[in-house]
């Protein structure tokens, strides 16, 4: 493919453009990866589809009759059809649906199992969606035992990243003891007011014990 003009070349216009600016002989090329001699992989790929029928005849080609036609052979045959099985896989297969989390309740019951109990404070938060569905769980700080350092910063940089429209922030007590300090509600004002300013909700605080939580929300102490 090399006297093709480069923005004619399937790699490069994939790496440009995307993929759908490509046509089924420019995918189908990517796939097939490099020419033989006198044949690049474009012209392979447009003799393939031409032999097989179009996309839907390839679709149904067996691995016997693909290696057959001229610049494939057996590996790039296999490829062509594991190819074509993750793409059916890929419209077959729907994703796991996401967890919802509806009330503070239903976030202890989430997080407890993970982080409740630890010897080790550790502070972090839940993403969610528009729709209270869990994004993404991190921990944004690890404290010696009784401490930790967080800046708001580092949480909404990360929620933004993620794309997060709301987060609930977490932390344990390793005494096992739920009860949330001052610096808890003094952390969770601040990160509530920079969350008004950014533009993403802090739904509540969950402090997690020893199999016990408790919810800065749930105690009326959330500034909003």
């Amino acid at each position: 493919m090399k006297g093709l003009d480069l923005h004619d070349r399937p790699r490069e216009k994939l790496a440009e453009l995307g993929p759908t600016s490509l046509g089924d002989n420019e995918l189908l090329a990517v796939i097939i990866g490099s020419g033989v001699r006198a044949m690049s992989a474009l012209a392979i790929a447009n003799a393939v589809l031409e032999r097989a029928g179009g996309l839907h005849g390839l679709s149904r080609a067996s691995h016997q009759t693909l290696r057959r036609m001229r610049g494939l052979g057996t590996a790039r045959a296999a490829r062509v059809l594991a190819a074509l099985e993750l793409g059916r896989r890929a419209l077959v297969r729907r994703p796991p649906a996401r967890v919802q989390l509806r009330s503070p309740r239903e976030v202890a019951a989430y997080l407890l199992p993970i982080y409740g109990g630890r010897p080790i404070e550790q502070f972090g938060m839940v993403m969610l969606d528009s729709k209270h569905r869990v994004l993404r769980t991190t921990v944004i700080s690890v404290g010696a035992l009784d401490s930790t350092v967080v800046q708001p910063r580092d949480v909404f940089r990360e929620a933004a990243m993620t794309g997060a429209a709301a987060i609930v922030v977490f932390h344990n007590h390793p005494s096992g003891d739920s009860s949330p300090s001052e610096d808890d509600v003094t952390l969770t004002d601040r990160l509530v007011e920079a969350g008004e300013l950014i533009g993403i909700d802090v739904l509540d605080h969950v402090v997690l014990g020893d199999g016990q939580f408790c919810s800065l929300r749930e105690l009326g102490r959330l500034l909003r």
